[in-house]
């Protein structure tokens, strides 16, 4: 039977810890996002300047290479955010901390190993 739990089973003091471990998160990852976003800017910028052609060079990564890395570290990083917020969003309709495959309570241990997981381990090692 598939019943589910009204709200999670955390004590306030336990939300308390897994809200600051996911604004620590959120705001380090903003930086990233900011870092990478520089980064970024700084090789399109530098490779307006530059008319030759680097696909063929020898002595390493190419532009193109670069800003493809980079921009898939945006995108990993961008995602996270909206997971973040996501979870935020859980958390202020007090559906945070219960698994959204069976609906029990996701361990508190679990929680603060990984503050946006969306379910318990049980289901997270069925997937």
């Amino acid at each position: 039977m598939n019943e589910r739990f009204s709200g999670a089973a955390l004590s306030s003091a336990e939300r308390a810890i897994v809200q600051d471990l996911l604004t620590e998160d959120r705001e380090s990852t903003m930086v990233q996002i900011a870092a990478l976003t520089r980064d970024w800017d700084d090789i399109v910028a530098s490779s307006a300047l530059v008319a030759n052609d680097d696909e063929h060079d020898p002595e390493g990564a190419t532009i193109a290479f670069e800003r493809a890395h980079l921009q898939a570290q945006i995108d990993r990083a961008r995602g996270h955010l909206e997971e973040l917020d996501r979870t935020f969003e859980r958390l202020r309709q007090d559906a945070y901390g219960v698994c959204e495959n069976c609906g029990r309570p996701i361990a508190f241990e679990r929680l603060r190993a990984r503050p946006a997981a969306r379910t318990c381990i049980g289901c997270a090692g069925t997937g």
